[in-house]
């Protein structure tokens, strides 16, 4: 049988899409991955639920949203971290997220169901162990979630 082995960002992709999926029961539509000069940066696309982004037109309902995915990265932090430093064998130094729902300004969630998310790594990743080549020294990679059946 002929597999092939994903790249580092194809995995972490794929594992912060399932944390998401586990955490609040709506997979992202999909997950892209940058690492550039030791910050890892998540944005998932689709990430918020129709009712959350109806809610979210409101200011008092940005506001509840804000909060509650405020509080979800918060209390799954420790998983994700997990997750990034075993798919990369570094650990995460530092971990963000700010949400504005109602403006999309730099933010974890945007009122279009965008969700960003900054990790400052602790230590050096070579592009050659993060995307296993020697191309450059950014590298993106987006996953689009399977549902197992």
């Amino acid at each position: 049988m002929f597999g092939f082995q994903l790249t580092m960002a194809e995995q972490v992709a794929r594992a912060v899409s399932d944390l998401q999926e586990q955490r609040t029961g709506h997979a992202p539509r999909a997950v892209t991955v940058v690492l550039s000069e030791g910050t890892l940066v998540v944005t998932m696309h689709g990430a918020l639920t129709p009712a959350e982004q109806a809610l979210s037109r409101t200011s008092g309902g940005a506001s509840q949203v804000r909060e509650y995915h405020r509080e979800l990265f918060l209390n799954s932090l420790d998983s994700v971290r997990e997750e990034i430093e075993r798919i990369t064998g570094v650990a995460v130094g530092e971990a963000v997220a700010d949400i504005d729902a109602s403006s999309g300004a730099i933010v974890q969630v945007f009122t279009t169901g965008t969700m960003v998310q900054v990790f400052q790594l602790a230590g050096h990743l070579s592009s050659e162990d993060w995307n296993g080549q020697s191309v450059g020294t950014e590298r993106e990679a987006t996953a689009h979630p399977q549902k197992s059946k």
